[in-house]
């Protein structure tokens, strides 16, 4: 009989410490995930992570290490006005898209045109600038338009409408036509006598030339090849942010802070009526 109830025992001890294994693990999982999901909701929330590629003078360059320009003023507006903090990393032009698209940063602004490729893989908002391109030239070039680069060795920085822009003329992936890392580089091509012109965003044309009297550059328009196109701050496809920043520009916009942000950065009222109409 005793050697029964030991057993009895025994078998009561062993349910109880199965029952405490098959409740408990599975709690402690969901406990820590929700956790987990907590954290990432709050993060996204309160900061978010901003890429660029800070060598597009005067949109977003390095200033004694230190992210500044037009675009970088700009979201700072956008961001206070949405509710977010945020931090923006200088990630490089190229590893920009990727990282937007996989999700490593929220969101991204560096100048970049909205285009009908890139809206099939990612999101924009409203557009905040409109830019075209200029060419870059030294003094005394025989480079007159858009047409006179063919022959000629250009550089653009890789992945640009200014590299879309080049190969309508010249061919696509044209042997002449030389693709840097950035504007800043094929610029410095440009002196170094590798290219004989660049072709770049008008805004980033005018700042070098502001900046630099001594360079003996020249820019030149060409309204007839080179069509007017507009920046956006982009998004993973499909991100609830979109919308949100959306209206926040807007609100920026209109309440006359974009036309502040704008004077500073390039001297002249900005025509936000044609902004505001490009929808």
């Amino acid at each position: 009989m005793k050697k029964s109830l030991w057993l009895g025992l025994v078998l009561l001890l062993m349910t109880i410490l199965l029952a405490a294994c098959g409740s408990g693990q599975p709690a402690d999982t969901d406990e820590q995930a929700g956790e987990n999901n907590s954290e990432t909701e709050a993060a996204g929330k309160q900061k978010l992570i901003v890429g660029t590629e800070a060598s597009f003078a005067p949109f977003e360059f390095l200033d004694k290490g230190e992210i500044v320009g037009f675009d970088i003023d700009l979201l700072a507006a956008v961001m206070e006005e949405a509710g977010f903090e945020h931090e923006v990393r200088n990630l490089g032009w190229d590893p920009l898209f990727v990282a937007v698209q996989n999700g490593e940063v929220d969101l991204a602004i560096s100048g970049i045109t909205i285009t009908d490729d890139r809206l099939e893989s990612y999101d924009f908002t409203r557009p905040y600038y409109e830019s075209t391109h200029m060419i870059l030239v030294p003094e005394g070039s025989d480079i007159k338009s858009a047409t006179d680069l063919v022959g000629k060795k250009v550089g653009v920085q890789n992945g640009t409408t200014g590299q879309f822009a080049v190969e309508k003329i010249l061919g696509e992936n044209h042997p002449d036509i030389l693709k840097y890392e950035s504007s800043a580089v094929a610029i410095m091509a440009l002196k170094n006598g590798d290219v004989e012109a660049v072709v770049t965003d008008n805004a980033v044309v005018n700042e070098y030339l502001k900046n630099n009297p001594n360079d003996n550059l020249v820019g030149l328009e060409d309204p007839e090849n080179f069509e007017s196109e507009f920046y956006g701050i982009m998004f993973p496809k499909g991100s609830e942010l979109t919308e949100i920043f959306n209206e926040a520009l807007t609100t920026v916009i209109e309440n006359g802070t974009y036309a502040e942000i704008y004077e500073k950065w390039f001297g002249t009222t900005p025509d936000v009526e044609t902004l505001l109409n490009a929808e």
